[in-house]
């Protein structure tokens, strides 16, 4: 059987004002005349103790319905679940890192069902791992995007084609083949042909 030695003078002002300290100002005012770190500890208990019973339904209902295929990117995801995880485990439901990777893993669109097999295979143990891998390929993709976008497949070809046709009136093509003509190609196919024969 240990004996607990009593607590000094010193300690419990160092405990009073290390509590103080993280109160927020008006909580400072209010309670300003509590000079022992048990009590004030038990005054905010009692006042702020229900906050988790308050908390813990949403944080559950926001859990069960988070899905890794309703965010536009990983890293709304990633700030989402963190925030989830945070107040579950401030309400004692702690989360751990592989529930974490199996909720992100199983809520991925149907269509990327190889994907998420692919990333299950690989066997994170950490839940930010898994992000780091997902932000590399989130990036990696939206740069494929881009390049698409700015000259798609087999643009190239096309593209000086279009424009030898489209950008000149029918007259100015024969012409500029070596037909006889005058075409003045100013404005881009508004320009005014004046033929000669």
């Amino acid at each position: 059987m240990t004996v607990e030695k009593p607590v000094t003078e010193q300690e419990k002002a160092k405990s009073l004002v290390l509590l103080r300290h993280h109160l927020h100002e008006g909580l400072k005012t209010e309670y300003m005349m509590v000079g022992n770190p048990k009590e004030l500890w038990d005054c905010l208990n009692e006042r702020f103790g229900h906050h988790k019973r308050v908390l813990l339904p949403k944080a559950l209902f926001d859990w069960t319905n988070l899905r890794f295929q309703d965010f536009k990117s990983v890293i709304d995801y990633n700030s989402t679940m963190h925030e989830i995880v945070s107040i579950l485990r401030y309400c004692d439901h702690p989360v751990t890192d592989e529930q974490m990777i199996e909720k992100t893993l199983t809520t991925f669109h149907a269509s990327n069902i190889l994907l998420q097999e692919q990333y299950r295979e690989r066997g994170f143990k950490k839940f930010n791992e898994l992000m780091s891998v997902l932000l590399v390929a989130e990036q990696n993709s939206d740069l494929l995007l881009k390049n698409h976008n700015l000259r798609p497949t087999g643009s190239l070809a096309t593209h000086h084609e279009a424009n030898a046709t489209s950008s000149y009136p029918p007259e100015a093509n024969a012409t500029r083949r070596g037909g006889r003509g005058n075409y003045n190609g100013r404005g881009r196919g508004r320009g005014n042909y004046r033929g000669r024969g």
